[in-house]
C-alpha cells in the first residue's frame, strides 16, 4: 500500500506523502493518502468505528496562510445509513478541533448519494465545489466500467451479504458517491470529473472503480 503511494507522489511530483492505513485486518493492503507539494507542518488520523473506515487531516502553509486539507473513506451501505452518519458527525467534531479557525478542505468517497442524511449533513456545514460550478452533483461518480479481480468481486458480494438492504437491491445502480466539501470562504473557481476515459488499449481498464473529482481553489492569499 505505501509503495503505491510513494509511486504515485513520484510520478506526480509530489515530495510529501501522508498514508492512513483502514484499521483491522485489512491494514495492510487497504488505506488512503494525501500527497502534497507543501511540506505537511501537523498531521493526524481518525479511527471512524466502523469497517476499519478512517480520515485523515493535514496541515500546510503557503504565502503565510495556512489551510488545512481531508479525506476520508466512510462506511459503506446503500441508502441511509445511522453508522455513516454517526461517522460523519464524528468527522465534523474532530475538524472542528483540529483545524481551530483555519479554513479546511474535505474530500473523498463518503459512500453515500446527495439525498442520504450523512451528506445532507456535509451540506449543513460545507459547500460542495461541484455543486458551485455546475448547480448539482454529477450524475453518478461509481461504479465504473472497470473490470474487478475475482477476489475483489467475492469481497464485494459478502458486504452485499452483511450490509445491503433489500430494497437497495439494483444490479444496475450508479451514483454520486465522492465530493469535495470547501469552507464557505474558500473560493472555487473550477471542479470537474476526472479519470473518467478508460486505458487506450483497453475498454474496461480504469484508475478505479470511481471516477476522480478535481477542483481549483482559493483561500485568503493563497
Amino acid at each position: 500500500m505505501n509503495d503505491n503511494a510513494a509511486w504515485l507522489a513520484g510520478q506526480l511530483g509530489f515530495d510529501h506523502l501522508y498514508l492512513s492505513p483502514k484499521r483491522g485486518p485489512d491494514s495492510h493492503k487497504e488505506g488512503i493518502a494525501i500527497l502534497s507539494r507543501l511540506p505537511i507542518e501537523a498531521q493526524d488520523t481518525l479511527d471512524l468505528l466502523g469497517q476499519g473506515r478512517v480520515a485523515q487531516c493535514i496541515q500546510v502553509t503557503d504565502s503565510a496562510q495556512t489551510v488545512f486539507f481531508a479525506n476520508g473513506h466512510l462506511f459503506w451501505q446503500p441508502g441511509n445509513s445511522q453508522a455513516r452518519l454517526q461517522q460523519v458527525e464524528r468527522l465534523l467534531a474532530w475538524l472542528d478541533e483540529f483545524r481551530g479557525d483555519h479554513p479546511v478542505m474535505i474530500c473523498g468517497d463518503f459512500n453515500g448519494t446527495p439525498d442520504t442524511q450523512a451528506i445532507q449533513k456535509m451540506y449543513q456545514r460545507y459547500r460542495s465545489a461541484y455543486v458551485h460550478i455546475h448547480g448539482t452533483e454529477p450524475v453518478y461518480t461509481c461504479p465504473t466500467p472497470l473490470t474487478r479481480s475475482l477476489l475483489s468481486q467475492l469481497r464485494t458480494l459478502r458486504s452485499y451479504f452483511v450490509y445491503l438492504r433489500p430494497q437497495h437491491i439494483n444490479p444496475f445502480w450508479r451514483g454520486t458517491l465522492d465530493y469535495i466539501f470547501v469552507d464557505p470562504s474558500i473560493q472555487v473557481s473550477d471542479c470537474q470529473i476526472i479519470l473518467n476515459k478508460p486505458a487506450p488499449n483497453h475498454p474496461n481498464l480504469y484508475p478505479s472503480d470511481h471516477f476522480g473529482l478535481y477542483a481549483n481553489l482559493k483561500t485568503g492569499v493563497l
